[in-house]
Order: C-alpha cells, then sequence, then structure tokens
C-alpha cells in the first residue's frame, strides 16, 4: 500500500505540473499594444509603440519559457467603450496574457478595470492620470512612463522658479486633462504662485481661438497646456497668431515630446520648457537604442516609445523568473523586480504599481544650436524619482500597507 500511495502522490505531481504548464503558457506569451494609431495621439505613441514591443520581443530573443511571443495591436480611437471591447476579446477569446501602452487616461482606467475584473496584466506607458495608481489602482496593474505628478513637478516646478507664478489652464475635457490641471495647480500653489483661471476644450479640437483670447485677457505670466499631442501643437501654433508670447506670457507645454516638437519644428517650439522620462540623445546607450528605432520607424523615439519597450522587457523578465505566465505569480515578480534598462534605470515598482524613476527636465534648442537631426533638447536638470513620483504610502491605493 505504501509503495502504490508513493506511485500514485507522485502521478498526481507530474500530472498536475504537466497541466499548470499547459495552462501557464497555452503554447505562447501573447502581449497587446492598445492605442491611438489614426488620432490626435498618433505621433505621441501609435504604430512606433507597437515597432518599440515587437524591438523588444526580438532583443530578449523570441520566446519565454521556450515558447513564442506574440505582439498583437489594435487603435482604440481615442474612445473608452472601443478599447473595453477590444480588451474583452482580447483577454476573454484571444488569449491575450498583457495589455500594454494605454494612451488617453480614460481608456487606460477603463482597461485597468477590466483588467483588475479578469485577473489580467496591464501596463500602462501611454496615459498620465494618476488615478492609475490611485484610487483606480489594482494588484495586476502598472503604470511605467511618467504621469500627471511627475510632469507637474518637472515642468511646472521649473517655471514656477524661473518667475512663473501666475497660471491659467488651458485643458482637455477628459481625465487626463483634468488630472495635469489639477496636479499642476497643486504644485504652484505650494510654490507660492496663483492660479488666475481655467478653461477646458474638446479632445481633437482644431479652433483654440476663443480659449486662447481668453488665456490671454486672463494677464497669467503663464499659459499651461494641459494637453497633449496635437492638441498642444495647434494651440502653440495659433498662439503665435494672437502673439501671445510676444506679449510677454509664456506657454507651459506640460505633456509635449519629442515627436510633437519635430512636427511643430525648432523655429515654432524653440524655448518651450517640458519634462520626458527619456531623451534619446542623452548617452551611448540611448543614442544606440534610438538608432535601431530609427531604422525601423524612420523617427527618433520618445518616452512613450521607449517606455513601451521597457514594459514589455520587464513583462518577459517576469514571466521569465516566474516560471509562469500566470497573472498572480507575474504581478509579484513585476513589483519585487528592479527596473534597470536604456529606460528605468534603478527603477522600482511600488506597492501602488507605479514605477518611480527619474524624468527629465529639457528645453527646446533653438535651431542654430541643433547640431544634428532630431538633436532638439538641451537637459536643464535630472528629477530624482522619488520626488517626480507621489510616495506609494500617500498615493490614495488601498493596496498600500
Amino acid at each position: 500500500m505504501r509503495k502504490n500511495l508513493i506511485a500514485s502522490v507522485a502521478f498526481l505531481l507530474a500530472s498536475s505540473t504537466a497541466v499548470l504548464a499547459q495552462s501557464a503558457t497555452d503554447g505562447k506569451v501573447k502581449i497587446g499594444i492598445l492605442n491611438d494609431q489614426s488620432g490626435v495621439y498618433a505621433d505621441f505613441g501609435g504604430k512606433s509603440s507597437v515597432e518599440a514591443a515587437k524591438m523588444a520581443v526580438e532583443d530578449f530573443g523570441g520566446k519565454v519559457l521556450d515558447v513564442p511571443v506574440e505582439i498583437v495591436d489594435a487603435d482604440h480611437q481615442n474612445k473608452a467603450d472601443i478599447a473595453s471591447n477590444i480588451a474583452r476579446q482580447w483577454y476573454d477569446t484571444e488569449q491575450v496574457d498583457a495589455i500594454m501602452e494605454l494612451t488617453t487616461s480614460s481608456v487606460a482606467l477603463a482597461v485597468q478595470a477590466i483588467a483588475k475584473e479578469k485577473k489580467k496584466i496591464d501596463i500602462v506607458t501611454g496615459a498620465a492620470t494618476t488615478d492609475l495608481t490611485g484610487k483606480a489602482c489594482s494588484p495586476y496593474g502598472f503604470h511605467w512612463a511618467y504621469d500627471t505628478h511627475a510632469l507637474a513637478v518637472g515642468t511646472g516646478g521649473a517655471l514656477v522658479k524661473q518667475g512663473g507664478d501666475s497660471w491659467f489652464f488651458l485643458t482637455a475635457d477628459y481625465a487626463f486633462g483634468y488630472s495635469l490641471e489639477q496636479q499642476t495647480s497643486d504644485y504652484v500653489k505650494a510654490s507660492g504662485g496663483t492660479v488666475v483661471g481655467a478653461v477646458r476644450h474638446p479632445l481633437s479640437t482644431q479652433d483654440f481661438s476663443s480659449f486662447l483670447l481668453q488665456a490671454q485677457s486672463s494677464g497669467a505670466k503663464v499659459i499651461g497646456l494641459a494637453n497633449a499631442g496635437l492638441d498642444t501643437s495647434n494651440a502653440i501654433k495659433q498662439a503665435a497668431e494672437f502673439g501671445i508670447t510676444q506679449g510677454g506670457q509664456h506657454l507651459a507645454a506640460l505633456l509635449f515630446t519629442l515627436a510633437e516638437v519635430h512636427g511643430l519644428g525648432l523655429e515654432a517650439a524653440q524655448g518651450l520648457t517640458l519634462t520626458e522620462g527619456y531623451y534619446w540623445n542623452r548617452d551611448d546607450e540611448s543614442r544606440a537604442f534610438a538608432k535601431k528605432f530609427f531604422a525601423r520607424t524612420g523617427k527618433m523615439p520618445n518616452m512613450i516609445h521607449t517606455g513601451t519597450y521597457s514594459a514589455v522587457t520587464q513583462y518577459l523578465k517576469a514571466v521569465q523568473k516566474a516560471g509562469t505566465d500566470e497573472t498572480e505569480a507575474v504581478a509579484k515578480q513585476l513589483h519585487e523586480m528592479p527596473v534597470d534598462d536604456v529606460f528605468g534605470r534603478g527603477g522600482t515598482v511600488g506597492a501602488n504599481g507605479r514605477m518611480i524613476h527619474d524624468m527629465y527636465l529639457l528645453q527646446v534648442k533653438k535651431p542654430a544650436e541643433s547640431k544634428e537631426p532630431w538633436d532638439y533638447f538641451n537637459v536643464l536638470a535630472t528629477i530624482p524619482g522619488k520626488e517626480a513620483y507621489i510616495d506609494p504610502a500617500k498615493s490614495g491605493c488601498d493596496l498600500v500597507k
């Protein structure tokens, strides 16, 4: 009987291990990149983020746990309902293990809620709201490249120190804009400045004239553009037509990246102060990555593209270390493992899912200062991660004890 019992236990252990391995991988690891590929944020992330994800898989060797890694992608059109439908389909029927990028805060919040319900991983690199690691945090949700608090500390803090102590906000009318306006307002006020007013505009509006006239008439020293992508570029172009900067007011592009500077051109963008989590011309490692990225996309990467590369890489490392792509095990590794790659050097992940890493305060060069194509920024300061991001214990996330 003893021999039969031992044999039975061994058989059951072997069988359960085999089933676990099969259920853990389904013969592949599948990652979905869900973002705006045709609208106002298409240059911000778009298809270039998809290429960054594919680069990460290739650089990892194309496999993890001896099974292939597959990247799928879709355009959510900046609509939370479309994104939610895609996410449910991916998780429920297409065996997608993790969804990433998720440009647009309303989209990211909706998909993270679904991922939490389904007990699946999501890693946000394209959206900004701190709610993702605050009141809407998830044990399976992670926020990677930047957030509204880091932008407020970087760009907002720099301009207040330079004398820009009165602000008027031109804000995108959805969760991201509200969060960025609130975070920057709080930081301006805490630094001794004042907020004299704000106006909200629809996403993807083509005419900023009425909003800019209100900002101009406010007399604020700084007009904070709490928007992104083509909305920011169009606001800057139209502000020039009204002579706003010539009249002495300063434009603060609170979320502006290398991609938008390139689209706007140095002549129009020169002098703008902005904050990013990565700059391609920072050092030899960054330049080597950017060269590979440029060969695939025809552009240099911004923090969204490189952040997506980092997120995919870290996810695969977590799967490898966990020995499975089972969600609980991978999430545990993502919380515990340090982040050390071309994007997140010395990064750590808080209990609320916020990846904490250094940010960079940048200023757009004058055309005469640029030495080569895409050489657009002077690095004014490095903002340590602990200053840039909210302490997880103060984030409002109920996962933090």
